[in-house]
């Protein structure tokens, strides 16, 4: 990849991640470089997660103080300034559902973008671990073909040409040629310890990227739910819901802060290694592979030249030497020995076996397939992965604002309905307008009253029976209203009077509701009428 241009370039929000302040535990700035071993480094992100949770205890704080000046400030609220108060909750309401579908969203696309760069890393991983793997497996092979397979070979053809002197000279050369191969081979880098390792990080990276997305998922999801129960228990009045929902509310605030934390100090020891890979990189291959290799590999230019270039010359060299000897043992010696032909043939089986992995050997040891898994590693978790992150953390902001509006919206929504209630209270239950008295009514049709005031219909003698003694019938209906009005003791409440005759309902009826009364009326009276006309 790199010797087609192509060369890694950290991002910018990485080079501004690395700028945040790095100071550990005893509040001493520290340095910047990616060193996770090191304990102040270690202290340095912890001091990171411990901001996000002074900011937890700081909105906790301002949660509390809000809900105790709200439980201290009790006063009786008119009607018409409850009104602003019931917006203040829907717009409060609104406000709360938008920030936290904005948050899911946010959440549901940084949960996706860091799933794709960690997966990119571990691909990567698994992808230069078996390039590692196969050299090796072409090292290995080839050295087990040269000590044993050719050994043997050799062994019975020095008996078959023991009495040429020539012929045994040609073996000889061809067993240094082998030993030549073979001390190259052993010259090569060995790749078992890398290969493990690359595998190991690569299993668990992918294994705490599994966890960490499906514990995204759920929290997003438990966002989700929370609003729409919440949203629900507002509309539907629930007391008992919105109680509920604002335990779970608190809960989630305190998730979403928690993940703050741990998502900026991931991002920010992340960007620590992304801006300078390659430092860290020769600090911890140092010691198993020499510092040229890691810098061929890391870097990939033509202006470097490849530490595998003089082993695999000289390897390439010794097969064709010992080709070229084979090629003239099978035209010289096999006529004289015809026994030897078929080792000749074995020894010339195993040299063109050793070219093709030769071969192999140099495509895997070139740099750019190697480069090309590490650039794509560095993409994964630079690019996808930290902006994923990023948005992760966005996410946390966002969740912690609409939550922490929604726990404001809450008890003010359960005054409310509290308020309600007791203002629903305080209606007279014999009233037949009454909707609980209505409701009641329903549930027991024999009670007395509701049946005299549905009964319209009903005979005479039963509403005398309901009613005060008749008053002249040459009395108006205002003269029974009077009359009513002396016998029940001037009270200006008659929901325990029955209605049939009453001049005027209580102001508190609605209009369509005097409207049918005072028709009802006008009829009761023409019934008398026409009753005393009769």
């Amino acid at each position: 990849m790199s010797s087609a241009g192509v060369d890694y370039n950290a991002p910018w929000w990485t080079y501004w991640l690395h700028s945040f302040p790095h100071i550990n535990l005893r509040f001493q700035p520290i340095d910047h470089n990616f060193q996770p071993e090191e304990e102040n480094y270690q202290q340095s992100l912890i001091f990171l997660a411990c901001v996000a949770a002074a900011g937890l205890g700081l909105n906790l704080l301002c949660l509390a103080i809000y809900l105790s000046c709200l439980c201290c400030c009790h006063k009786d609220e008119e009607e018409g300034s409850k009104k602003p108060n019931s917006c203040c909750v829907t717009w409060s309401a609104v406000a709360a559902g938008l920030l936290t579908c904005v948050a899911v969203g946010v959440g549901f696309y940084g949960n996706s973008e860091t799933n794709d760069g960690v997966y990119q890393l571990t691909y990567s991983l698994y992808n230069a671990n078996h390039t590692l793997g196969g050299v090796d497996s072409l090292v290995t092979g080839t050295m087990g073909s040269m000590k044993s397979g050719l050994h043997q070979h050799l062994a019975r053809l020095d008996e078959i040409f023991a009495t040429r002197g020539d012929y045994v000279q040609t073996l000889q050369f061809m067993q240094q040629m082998a030993d030549n191969v073979i001390k190259q081979l052993l010259g090569l880098p060995d790749w078992e310890e890398v290969k493990v390792d690359l595998a190991s990080i690569a299993d668990q990276t992918a294994n705490i990227e599994y966890y960490r997305w499906l514990t995204y998922l759920l929290l997003l999801i438990l966002d989700l739910i929370i609003c729409l129960l919440a949203c629900l228990g507002l509309a539907k009045q629930s007391r008992w819901l919105l109680t509920t929902m604002m335990v779970f509310g608190v809960l989630t605030l305190v998730l979403s802060w928690t993940s703050l934390g741990v998502d900026l100090a991931t991002a920010v020891g992340t960007s620590d290694f992304c801006v300078s890979p390659d430092k860290y990189l020769m600090s911890q291959t140092k010691g198993v592979i020499s510092a040229d290799i890691v810098h061929y590999y890391l870097y990939c230019n033509h202006t470097l030249s490849n530490p595998f270039q003089q082993p695999l010359t000289i390897f390439q060299r010794s097969l064709t030497t010992m080709q070229i000897q084979i090629q003239s043992l099978l035209q010289f010696a096999v006529p004289l020995f015809p026994t030897a032909e078929r080792d000749l043939l074995g020894i010339q089986h195993l040299l063109n076996s050793s070219e093709a992995s030769l071969h192999q050997l140099t495509a895997l040891l070139d740099c750019r397939g190697l480069n090309k898994d590490y650039l794509d590693a560095m993409v994964g978790v630079c690019y996808d992965g930290v902006e994923g992150v990023l948005y992760l953390c966005l996410f946390s902001i966002l969740a912690a604002c609409a939550f922490t509006v929604m726990l404001c919206a809450i008890p003010r929504a359960w005054r409310q309905i509290a308020c309600r209630e007791r203002d629903y209270d305080d209606i007279d239950e014999e009233d037949p307008f009454n909707p609980q008295a209505r409701r009641r009514g329903s549930q027991n049709p024999n009670h007395t009253n509701m049946h005299s005031f549905c009964s319209y219909s009903s005979s005479m003698g039963s509403q005398n029976s309901l009613h005060p003694p008749a008053p002249a019938v040459s009395n108006a209906p205002m003269s029974e209203y009077m009359n009513q009005t002396a016998l029940f003791g001037g009270n200006p409440r008659y929901e325990n009077v029955p209605l049939i005759g009453r001049g005027s309902p209580p102001p508190s009826y609605s209009p369509t509701m005097r409207a049918t009364y005072l028709s009802m009326t006008e009829e009761q009276s023409r019934h008398y009428g026409n009753n005393f006309q009769a």
